[in-house]
């Protein structure tokens, strides 16, 4: 682990925890107790970027919050050691369930989280109890929604794709600085940059873009269709749905198509906000979320079944 947490610990002052995934160190938060709260991160960030939430609710819920491969305090391996796609992140989020023994779950997902948590989900429905959205997808690209040029660059353009991630960290800098419509702090923007500071810890930044399927035949692209197709399996869990209207990437059309398959979710968009939704409105997000598990609460386990299965 190249990164010095302590730099960042008035910010990030929870516990590290660590699930091995053949001989890969994968790291997760798992703070408070009660009902779980998994919290699954995009694409370049890590699970720094839920720690307001933790801080808030882990005196009523237990949040869990993991670090993909390749991103925050996990380890950072070569291709030759983790094949960087979808299959494998799902794959590592289903060992987290199982290792915890996590029931009743209520999923928090944003960017690639949306796609790596329902496809979880849908693999697991036994687990799930609640899903909130935050930016993200569940679906191929909607009709009309053209690639950012910067996603672009990056996939089609390989010498300069390796210049601008490795040579200046340019993917993670970027997002930094256009995802949130409030600048962040010095001392916040370098913690989320810092676990990509050196040229060879970047290479899930790129991975991550390389993996977003547009067409058949993409590494991913079979999975992703058939979460698209199996999501309405979900549509009888409470659902809330909360937005950034000014994310350039998951856009309003992401918007639009979430609305469509889900009519009965909760939605709640900010009009000031970007994809970084938890940095531009972290008050606001978290008491939606708040009333929302107030809302829907889950049955109480039965005493009796309890005492006889343990």
């Amino acid at each position: 682990m190249s990164l010095d947490i302590n730099r960042f610990r008035s910010l990030y002052p929870f516990k590290s925890h660590w699930l091995d995934r053949g001989g890969l160190r994968y790291h997760y938060l798992d703070e408070g107790a009660g009902e779980p709260l998994l919290c699954v991160h995009g694409n370049p960030t890590w699970s720094f970027m839920y720690r307001e939430l933790i801080r808030v609710l882990r005196h009523s819920y237990r949040l869990i919050a993991p670090d993909h491969i390749g991103c925050g305090l996990s380890d950072k391996p070569r291709d030759a050691d983790y094949e960087y796609v979808l299959e494998r992140r799902v794959a590592d989020l289903e060992a987290l369930l199982e290792r915890l023994d996590l029931h009743n779950v209520t999923l928090v997902l944003h960017d690639w989280g949306g796609m790596i948590g329902l496809a979880c989900a849908l693999r697991h429905p036994h687990r799930i109890a609640r899903i909130v959205l935050l930016n993200t997808s569940g679906f191929l690209k909607p009709a009309g929604k053209r690639l950012p040029l910067e996603i672009g660059i990056l996939r089609h353009v390989p010498l300069l794709r390796e210049a601008l991630v490795y040579g200046f960290n340019a993917f993670a800098r970027g997002a930094a600085r256009r995802c949130c419509r409030r600048p962040m702090t010095p001392e916040v923007r370098a913690a989320f940059l810092a676990p990509y500071a050196k040229p060879r810890d970047r290479i899930a930044t790129l991975r991550f873009v390389q993996d977003i399927p547009l067409r058949p035949g993409d590494r991913s692209y079979e999975m992703v269709q058939w979460v698209a197709e199996n999501l309405h399996t979900l549509g009888d869990l409470p659902m809330l749905i909360c937005w950034g209207e000014q994310d350039f990437v998951f856009d309003t059309l992401f918007l639009t198509e979430w609305r469509r398959r889900f009519p009965d979710a909760e939605v709640h968009t900010f009009a000031d906000a970007g994809h970084y939704l938890l940095e531009d409105e972290p008050a606001g997000v978290i008491e939606k979320i708040a009333a929302f598990l107030g809302k829907h609460p889950l049955p109480i386990a039965n005493p009796a079944c309890a005492e006889s299965v343990s």
